[in-house]
């Protein structure tokens, strides 16, 4: 493929000089068209030529605006990076709508170095890919443009530009001992190359390989390719992709097999309580010091404790051990990106907590059945989250989440108590009273939710709350039982 690829004409001088000036103007309007638009461009510029795509990308700098374009480099992974799942940085990276974000070398280059210096095995590899497809995925089917280039040339052509350059003291400076170094990985890779081209070509984040023999070629050939692409978005969005709904028949009731009449008595609640804190800071502590990750989704209905199941986590915690962060409604930053975005850099480094009041489930639940999100994009997230978390739990996170459910009379007092408590009283609104009108649909998307998401190692956890204080010994006895899995008694 690659060699085919590199035998094709190149364009010469003349040629350059007559079509360069127009592909450029009509570049430059295309941006400027792009800054109105309802979508994002994602522009991955990987190839085994690195001086070529540094040049591509400052050409791109030069013809384009740079003030609306947002460069990604991607080289050795931080410490801050380490301590999180391999695309957290790729994530943070993307534009919001209106914006190019170029992603230089950026995922690709990554898995084929790892795969090259044996850091993963083909195993490793080919779960690499499917992640990069399910994220390109993603990204193309909530609207961005996915433009892809890997720049190719030749071995033989490769050596000899590297030793003329070597040689030539008015280009010597463009050359690295990196570039040697990839010269010899890229001679090893070239099949792990031809993999990974063909496993993550797809219709909506093609793959065009470019010829780097020559810089005109390379550099007009690649530009007319991405005019092309934003000249074609423009015209025609494309068709939202479909997704198959489950039968409601294959989604079990799992939240009618909740026993919401169980209870503790008050000295056996406040025992309890005092031996799981306890255990829990034992526990906690144990995690800071080995690295040990986690992250703790509470979802459930308005009213049903989540904030006092929290309190008592974190009253048994160190404040530097663990963070809890509230989702509602996205912001417009948030908006203008996939909605999995704000949630990816909310991730814990080594040995700490994150907390979470409300999730990316709210995909599945609130937006659904508020129609927020739309039939094929709430159905598609349970794919997409259930990738989300796998990668949290290939990196060494520990993943548990817990719905706390209590049934509608119970809400409905609850709602009455907090109307005459005055530190409750800003919890309760209208909207709270409206939502209780949809009781049956969220029973129904909970139920999918689970069936759907509930995996062995990120496990959904159905705890009873009409008794508040049996519900928060159960969440407590939950994650200690995790972390004591995860890192031995403490």
């Amino acid at each position: 493929m690659l060699e085919q690829i590199a035998q094709g004409p190149l364009i010469s001088k003349e040629e350059y000089a007559a079509q360069s000036p127009g592909v450029r103007v009509d570049l430059i309007n295309a941006q400027y068209d792009l800054k109105s638009a309802d979508f994002s461009v994602v522009l991955v510029i990987a190839g085994d030529d690195r001086v070529g795509i540094v040049e591509v990308v400052q050409l791109l700098h030069e013809w384009m605006d740079a003030r609306h374009i947002e460069t990604n480099i991607f080289e050795v992974p931080s410490d801050e990076e380490l301590e999180r799942p391999r695309f957290w940085r790729y994530w943070r990276g993307l534009p919001p709508k209106g914006k190019i974000g170029v992603f230089v070398a950026g995922w690709p280059l990554n898995a084929i170095g790892e795969h090259a210096t044996g850091q993963i095995d083909d195993a490793g590899f080919s779960a690499r890919l499917s992640h990069i497809r399910r994220f390109e995925n993603a990204l193309g089917t909530n609207g961005a443009l996915v433009v892809k280039f890997w720049i190719h040339t030749p071995r033989e052509a490769m050596k000899e530009r590297l030793k003329r350059a070597k040689k030539d003291p008015k280009s010597n400076w463009q050359i690295e001992d990196v570039d040697w170094q990839l010269y010899e990985v890229f001679e090893k890779a070239g099949p792990h190359v031809e993999t990974l081209l063909r496993e993550t070509h797809t219709a909506i984040a093609p793959w065009q390989v470019i010829d780097g023999r020559d810089d005109r070629t390379r550099d007009l050939v690649l530009a007319r390719a991405l005019l092309d692409a934003l000249v074609q978005r423009m015209k025609a969005p494309p068709p939202p992709g479909q997704v198959a709904a489950w039968p409601v028949e294959q989604i079990p009731d799992a939240l009618g097999q909740v026993d919401l009449g169980a209870q503790i008595e008050d000295d056996e609640y406040d025992n309890r309580l005092e031996a799981d804190q306890a255990r829990l800071a034992r526990l906690t502590r144990k995690a800071r010091d080995c690295g040990q990750s986690t992250v703790l989704v509470f979802e459930g209905w308005d009213a049903a404790g989540k904030g006092g199941a929290i309190r008592r986590l974190t009253r048994a915690m160190a404040v530097r051990d663990y963070r809890v962060v509230p989702f509602a409604a996205p912001t417009e930053e948030e908006r203008a990106r996939h909605y999995l975005w704000r949630f990816w850099r909310q991730l814990p480094r080594a040995g700490h907590v994150l907390i979470l009041d409300r999730s990316w489930y709210g995909r599945v639940l609130v937006e659904r059945v508020e129609g927020f999100a739309k039939p094929e994009e709430w159905q598609r997230a349970y794919d997409e989250i259930v990738d989300f978390e796998v990668q949290l739990l290939e990196h060494g996170m520990l993943v548990r989440k817990f719905w706390l459910h209590i049934d509608p009379d119970e809400q409905f007092a609850r709602f009455k108590a907090r109307e005459h408590t005055l530190y409750k009283k800003y919890k309760i609104t209208e909207e709270d009273y409206r939502n209780r009108d949809k009781w049956d649909a969220y029973v129904a998307a909970v139920n999918e939710m689970v069936a759907r998401t509930h995996t062995p190692d990120a496990p959904w956890h159905l705890v009873p709350f009409n008794d508040k204080r049996y519900g928060r010994i159960q969440v407590l006895d939950t994650v200690c039982e995790a972390l004591k899995s995860a890192v031995g008694k403490p």
